[in-house]
């Protein structure tokens, strides 16, 4: 039996890419041997910045577009050998507001269930207009509807046929706070449901709060994967701020081989230090300034956010030699 159509078990993961790449006529290459397993029921925030891969890695799980190379599995079946088995696991929130504009609400979303040979279900399609707030609206037609409507139109058009999987391709873009809230509660119940999360975002502190694992892609390359929290662990960095008694003109002899910077003013102390490691080295440091004579009348502390994290990572991989 072909391995791609086997039966899979909930160890299994849902979406398994292999050696995925995309090289276009021109000979533009969007994606460069992609490897990645997402896991049933995860929420996973694939971040990127523009022109990355993200939008075109979707596309190609979703069946949308074809690789140059590489195998996708989805639920289990490949998504070219098994297209209709592998998109009927899958839900879609496109980046383009596309609806059907003269149709009304509940036909739309009707109709898109039908797509995907489910059996008409109108307590399903009504659960998934009232929880994105359609509900009141369910009898207007789209062309009718603000932009933020549409958007809940195209997230109750993919959970129409209840997949399994749910790819949410920058789906706060343009959209209002209470849909964005909408939206995130949403999310979080589909996944106590067990549907599994895929979602690209620019907003960053969205994936920070959402997200179980993260992945970064840059110039279509998978640079890192990683549960949230571990990479947090891991690449995070911790500031000591210090705000001086007196202006410092610059850093003495002593201090030269510290992570510090000084401020333009003078006025502020940095001191960045490795949160993985045992030592801190802040100990150290109050000694060294005490015996300089450098005294503080203040001191906080913060932590790198998975942007600086995020930044950190795209900026180093643009730095590194070809």
């Amino acid at each position: 039996m072909n391995p791609s159509l086997q039966a899979v078990n909930t160890a299994d993961p849902i979406v398994s890419v292999r050696g995925v790449s995309k090289t276009y006529p021109g000979g533009f290459q969007a994606l460069k041997r992609v490897d990645l397993d997402i896991r049933r029921g995860e929420i996973f925030a694939l971040l990127g910045p523009n022109g990355a891969g993200k939008t075109t890695l979707i596309s190609i799980v979703c069946g949308i577009a074809k690789p140059s190379e590489g195998v996708v599995l989805a639920d289990g079946h490949d998504t070219e050998r098994d297209y209709r088995l592998a998109r009927e696991a899958i839900g879609l929130v496109p980046q383009e507001l596309h609806t059907d504009a003269f149709e009304t609400v509940w036909a739309t979303v009707s109709f898109s269930r039908g797509l995907f040979g489910k059996p008409p279900n109108p307590a399903h399609i009504e659960k998934v207009l009232k929880d994105l707030s359609l509900w009141d609206k369910k009898d207007n037609k789209i062309m009718t509807l603000s932009g933020g409507m549409k958007r809940r139109v195209l997230i109750a058009k993919a959970l129409s046929h209840e997949p399994k999987i749910l790819f949410l391709d920058e789906p706060s873009a343009g959209v209002d706070v209470e849909l964005r809230h909408d939206m995130w509660r949403m999310v979080r119940k589909l996944r106590e449901g067990g549907t599994t999360i895929i979602l690209t975002t620019h907003y960053i502190e969205e994936a920070e709060d959402m997200a179980d694992r993260i992945g970064v892609i840059n110039h279509g390359e998978l640079i890192v994967v990683e549960d949230k929290d571990v990479l947090m662990r891991k690449l995070g960095k911790k500031q000591l701020t210090l705000t001086l008694q007196h202006t410092l003109r610059s850093l003495p002899e002593a201090l030269a081989g510290w992570p510090l910077e000084l401020s333009g003013n003078g006025l502020t102390l940095t001191y960045t230090f490795d949160t993985q490691k045992e030592e801190t080295g802040i100990a150290d440091l109050l000694r060294t300034l005490a015996g300089q004579g450098i005294d503080f009348k203040d001191l906080q502390s913060s932590e790198s956010s998975l942007e600086d994290i995020f930044v950190s990572l795209v900026h180093k991989k643009q730095e590194t030699p070809a």
